[in-house]
């Protein structure tokens, strides 16, 4: 086992390393709802924390019938505002993300997201459920911070910078606690 991990690593090493990859980034804004969203394209989200701090979040989520497991990283120099975070994401058995969350922080959020297209920009829309209905939360993602966001009406106030409204928090502090 050992020999085949380290014989893995080196073709690893080996392919990688002429190939200049940009390191995966999200850069994403979240607001709130107001008004009346438009008809989208709805999916079942499931998701539970492994681990939550202020620099990393590593949670498995069942979208559908399709598991993930997901890495999300601040660098430790990055302001408590900013937009951007480092993101991996891997598609895993299904039955393995259904054990994970046996292992999971709090309560799984449930939540469904709903795809929208509009001005130029794919809205994901997860109106939550359980502990945190009531909430619903529009997020879009972007090519830089300072890429201009152009809202439809039914976009109200940004929360990008508050963490409560993250969701790796709403399993900690739910909506209905607030």
């Amino acid at each position: 086992w050992q020999n085949n991990t380290i014989y893995n690593n080196t073709l690893k090493n080996q392919f990688f390393a002429d190939k200049h990859l940009p390191m995966p980034t999200e850069i994403e804004r979240k607001y709130l709802i107001k008004g009346t969203i438009p008809k989208g394209s709805d999916t079942q989200i499931s998701q539970a924390y492994l681990c939550t701090d202020k620099l990393r979040t590593i949670r498995v989520r069942i979208e559908d019938d399709i598991a993930t497991i997901n890495v999300k990283t601040k660098p430790s120099d990055a302001s408590s505002t900013t937009i951007t975070r480092m993101e991996y994401e891997y598609e895993i058995p299904l039955t393995d993300a259904q054990e994970m969350r046996e292992c999971a922080i709090g309560e799984p959020i449930e939540k469904t997201r709903t795809i929208i297209q509009e001005n130029g920009h794919t809205w994901e829309v997860d109106t939550f459920h359980g502990a945190n209905a009531g909430l619903i939360v529009a997020e879009v993602e972007l090519e830089s911070e300072d890429q201009p966001v152009h809202c439809p009406d039914w976009i109200g106030r940004e929360v990008s910078s508050e963490s409560k409204y993250f969701n790796s928090q709403l399993m900690k502090a739910p909506y209905n606690t607030w």
